[in-house]
């Protein structure tokens, strides 16, 4: 049998017309899909032994894209893209023989973090890996390696969400923590814009107190790119304080128990936070809002938006955008520059009355 399921994916086998054997996943457990690539493949095949056709594979054509992105702003998340995908679907894969519906079927279901447990992978970064695939394929097609682009459906992101508070609000929020470390965890995430994984991977090291740094590693950034993040006076007395009694980590949560087993734990506690806000009589806030109040007092404060993009680590200006509402206005100089009625009823109280003469 050409194709057959294997823990549910399946899997391909047949000889080419020159006795090679050809089996591999698809990567899918739809099984249209599969045979789909099946067919695909096949004639891929058949066409480079009987009319000599040159095969070429997604690592021709990734290897090519990432040439073109050298120096790009996103070439690490390019990078990462290509790897995951060269472990989906085989570096070996020919390109014609990709489907769309193969392809959609072969993205990653969750993401995964250094010291949290993999959570599902929201529709925007699915998006982000079929936009570097799509980048793949687009250019293969130039380059006439394939007749056309396979078609992917993008899924529907939900609007940004900006969530922050006043500073009098999480000035409460941050005393009616129980916890003395959670309070000062939160107090440097609203303080320097750190995201949550950044924050609780900082190490000693990692921190220069007398130039009123700290570095977050290529390996703990979303962004993939590592970063220097100057710390005001709130960051700097609450770090140089914990770096005193540090043994691994500046914001080591306290070991629990589980099973008789001492065990670390790398995330905030949620249900201190939780209740915190709760006492204080915040609704729908959570920890990641902390870098939102951030980003929005800067905003407030007049932050350039291309300050604020360096400061927090963002790849792109787009996601800088959403915070730009709560810029002071620089325009608001510029609306009086055209009017009309005002400067008509200031004209006609300057004209003499008219007394019509009667004869």
């Amino acid at each position: 049998m050409s194709i057959k399921q294997r823990n549910g994916i399946w899997w391909i086998d047949f000889r080419s017309p020159s006795g090679e054997r050809i089996r591999r996943s698809t990567g899918t457990r739809v099984k249209k899909a599969a045979q789909e690539y099946h067919d695909r493949l096949k004639a891929e095949y058949w066409r480079a032994d009987m009319l000599g056709e040159e095969i070429r594979t997604f690592d021709q054509a990734a290897l090519e894209m990432l040439k073109l992105s050298e120096g790009q702003s996103d070439y690490e998340t390019k990078l990462r893209h290509v790897k995951y995908w060269r472990d989906a679907l085989g570096g070996d894969t020919p390109l014609r023989s990709l489907t769309g519906g193969m392809i959609v079927q072969a993205l990653p279901t969750h993401s995964t973090h250094a010291h949290r447990k993999p959570t599902p992978l929201s529709a925007a970064s699915k998006n982000r890996y079929l936009s570097t695939m799509r980048r793949i394929l687009n250019l293969a097609n130039q380059w006439g390696w394939i007749a056309k682009t396979p078609h992917m459906e993008r899924y529907d992101e939900p609007s940004k969400r900006v969530r922050w508070e006043r500073q009098n609000v999480i000035s409460a929020l941050i005393n009616a923590l129980h916890l003395p470390w959670m309070r000062d965890v939160c107090l440097v995430a609203v303080a320097t814009g750190m995201r949550e994984d950044e924050l609780l991977s900082l190490l000693p090291m990692d921190v220069d107190l007398q130039q009123s740094t700290a570095w977050v590693r290529a390996e703990n950034a979303k962004s993939g790119y590592a970063r220097a993040v100057p710390l005001n006076a709130d960051a700097l007395a609450v770090i140089e304080r914990r770096i005193k009694t540090a043994t691994t980590y500046v914001f080591e949560r306290p070991p629990q128990r589980k099973d008789g087993e001492i065990i670390k734990i790398f995330q905030t506690d949620a249900r201190d936070f939780k209740r915190a806000c709760a006492k204080v009589g915040i609704e729908d806030f959570r920890f990641h809002d902390l870098r939102h109040t951030w980003a929005s007092w800067h905003a407030q404060s007049g932050t350039p938006l291309m300050v604020l993009k360096e400061l927090g680590g963002w790849e792109t200006l787009e996601m800088v955008q959403r915070y730009a509402h709560l810029a002071p206005s620089h325009l608001a100089h510029h609306a009086s520059s055209v009017t009309f009625w005002a400067q008509q009823a200031g004209k006609e109280k300057e004209q003499p009355c008219r007394v019509a003469l009667m004869s």
